[in-house]
């Protein structure tokens, strides 16, 4: 008899996991760490549900087992390939047809199946109620250019708990923030990501996180959790501009001319005319640091009018002479056990 578990055991059983929904359905969003086995291509499944609508449901089921069974061969072997024990989560849609079939298949090769009940829609459901936990959030901030990612690596390595928003969404924050980064995954996939890591903090204990706006690129912050990332202290790291600039020719002049072309353009009515043909010009002569001093004259004003908008009691501005993030996350620890312990001593009274 096939094993069948909730989606919360699946999280946490460590066995490999099985998603056998089409290749469509799973570059929209699965389960973080799962492999894609399907039984239908998107074409096949769309057939199958036309032929479902229009005729009926054994025509469906028929013309699916015509699909499946040239398949049944690959199927085995690619289980045989990512489960040494013979153990697997598999789940599809809703805890359906497919994944009960594909189960049934595997359990008569002698493998050991385990259904998540509810399916992906379970998972989901599961990561979605969980940004209403609430975390005890420090923010990091501070003018494009500042090494934030750099500082949460490096809180990371040193054993804070951190959450680094813009490696999970493939995006560096701004209209560059594409160069260098692979595809960004939907927002669906980017949640799941999300939850994937906050599943493993410690509540108890505080978690960093970058400031940011409510999206990152073309994905955006579930709302709950941005909520209390809006909600938490910010402190603000305030770095010269000429020493940002100089960090951002490290990180952007690389020699993709056209990318950063392309950024420049998309931001060229805030600059105005003048100082995008300045940037322009500027990344024709191959003037890196020009380029990237005009384009943080608008970053700025634009950091400068979200931090405005959170509440100035929330808000420390720390003064750094430059983007050693080594040095610059003592710094930064230390005014963080600081402020935090005040803040304590302040609600105690």
């Amino acid at each position: 008899m096939i094993k069948e578990i909730k989606a919360e055991v699946c999280i946490k059983n460590k066995l490999p996991v099985v998603d056998v929904r089409s290749p469509g359905e799973f570059r929209s969003g699965h389960i973080p760490g799962a492999v894609n086995i399907p039984i239908f291509t998107d074409e096949e499944r769309a057939v199958i549900g036309t032929v479902y609508k229009r005729e009926s449901k054994e025509k469906a089921v028929k013309l699916g087992y015509e699909y499946v069974t040239p398949k049944l061969k690959n199927i085995e072997r690619k289980l045989k390939e990512i489960s040494l024990s013979g153990k697997f989560n598999v789940y599809c849609w809703r805890g359906g047809m497919r994944s009960h079939r594909f189960s049934e298949y595997a359990e008569s090769k002698g493998f050991e199946p385990h259904l998540v009940t509810g399916g992906y829609k379970s998972f989901r459901h599961l990561v979605l109620s969980s940004f209403k936990q609430k975390f005890d959030l420090i923010i990091a901030g501070g003018f494009t250019g500042s090494g934030k990612t750099r500082i949460l690596h490096e809180l990371k390595k040193r054993g804070h708990q951190v959450i680094d928003l813009e490696g999970l969404a493939n995006h560096k924050g701004s209209v560059f923030g594409a160069m260098g980064c692979p595809a960004q995954p939907s927002t669906e996939h980017f949640e799941n990501k999300l939850f994937n890591e906050l599943k493993n903090m410690d509540v108890d204990k505080p978690v960093w996180a970058e400031d940011e706006s409510n999206n990152v690129g073309f994905v955006n912050i579930p709302a709950d959790f941005f909520r209390q990332m809006r909600e938490a202290v910010l402190y603000f790291m305030e770095i010269p501009r000429k020493k940002r600039a100089e960090y951002l020719t490290a990180e952007y002049g690389n020699g993709d001319d056209e990318a950063l072309e392309t950024g420049i353009k998309k931001i060229s009515k805030r600059l105005g005319g003048l100082q995008t043909r300045e940037a322009l010009e500027a990344l024709r002569k191959k003037d890196y640091l020009r380029v990237a001093e005009i384009t943080l004259s608008y970053y700025d004003k634009y950091y400068l009018r979200g931090s405005a908008k959170r509440d100035p009691e929330k808000v420390y501005f720390i003064p750094f002479e430059n983007t050693d993030y080594i040095k610059n996350t003592d710094i930064l620890l230390k005014v963080v056990k600081e402020k935090r312990q005040s803040r304590k001593v302040a609600i105690l009274r």
